[in-house]
């Protein structure tokens, strides 16, 4: 018998061009694993959301040269655009959702659309799935995509599969995974055979300021959403938290301490200067001990606290 085939799919946009030229070769390196391909998705569609107002958002042919040097240099196999063709648009949405819905995006700007184009169009047994800002640590002779493989194999309810998140503590865990029925949209392992059994999924919108609205049943939503084109489309993460809670399966978090991952959400110039010596310290397994147990990263831990004051007054 044949091991499955694994694919790793990161997304790129434009916010993303003043770090992806360190992560993401960075997240390939750690995860360490023979893929069939890795793939970049490119989100070509005008930012909308909470997405425009992120700093230092670079022009779409910035992210083009971007992702043209790390095709070139090997870092990555295939550079692809999201498909938003009105016919692919449809289709999936109708297999993922079970109607079709008007926007590609959630109301902050996230692609839902993006995220079931990487699913679909991965050709792999598995997908694993990163969002180009992530970072992570993999103890060398490691395996953690094999480890959650197995796991997957051996467990039919287990959906979604990730590695510890943020670093480990000095607690020790007997269970080789913790159960949640959330999920979380920025690094997850799935079966695309599996997921296939997951859908369709249901359609969320967020509250209407005309309340009487919000007491219609959803598909009358979704229609007055579509022909309208006002409605505001929830959070791909909390439809599939949904569907979790309402089926067996579930998410599994990882509990080997030799994998794990960090979320950083600062952009400022301080994040960016430091962010190579922080992943090369990641990649050394090297950590402040205020970040155990942490998943998103805290500046001052990291870099912030260690500029002379000057340089601090500069960046505020």
């Amino acid at each position: 018998m044949t091991n499955p085939s694994c694919s790793l799919w990161i997304f790129v946009a434009r916010p993303d061009t003043t770090f992806l030229l360190h992560t993401i070769p960075h997240l390939v390196k750690v995860n360490n694993y023979p893929f069939e391909e890795v793939v970049l998705a490119v989100d070509t569609a005008p930012l909308m959301g909470d997405k425009v107002t992120r700093p230092f958002i670079g022009t779409m042919q910035e992210l083009r040269e971007c992702t043209e040097k790390l095709l070139q240099a090997g870092v990555v196999d295939r550079v692809v655009d999201i498909n938003y063709a009105a016919d692919y648009h449809k289709q999936v949405y109708k297999k993922h959702f079970g109607t079709p819905i008007r926007f590609t995006h959630n109301y902050k700007g996230y692609p839902i659309l993006g995220s079931i184009f990487s699913i679909e169009e991965c050709k792999s047994d598995y997908i694993l799935h990163f969002d180009s800002d992530m970072l992570m640590y993999q103890k060398p002779n490691h395996n953690w995509i094999a480890e959650a493989v197995k796991l997957m194999e051996e467990n039919p309810q287990m959906m979604f599969v990730r590695p510890l998140a943020g670093p480990p503590t000095n607690k020790k865990k007997t269970e080789p995974y913790d159960v949640f029925k959330t999920f979380g949209s920025r690094v997850y392992l799935i079966n695309r055979k599996r997921f296939d059994k997951f859908l369709p999924m249901p359609v969320l919108w967020r509250d209407y300021k005309t309340t009487w609205i919000n007491s219609l049943p959803t598909p009358i939503k979704t229609a007055l959403s579509n022909l309208t084109g006002k409605g505001k489309l929830d959070s791909w993460e909390i439809m599939v938290t949904l569907q979790l809670q309402q089926t067996d399966y579930f998410r599994a978090n990882l509990t080997n301490p030799a994998a794990w991952t960090l979320h950083p959400k600062d952009r400022s110039p301080a994040f960016l200067a430091a962010l190579p010596n922080i992943i090369a310290r990641i990649e050394a397994g090297d950590f402040p001990a205020q970040q155990a147990g942490e998943y998103d990263l805290i500046p001052e831990a990291w870099y912030y606290s260690r500029l002379p004051v000057d340089a601090q007054l500069q960046l505020k």
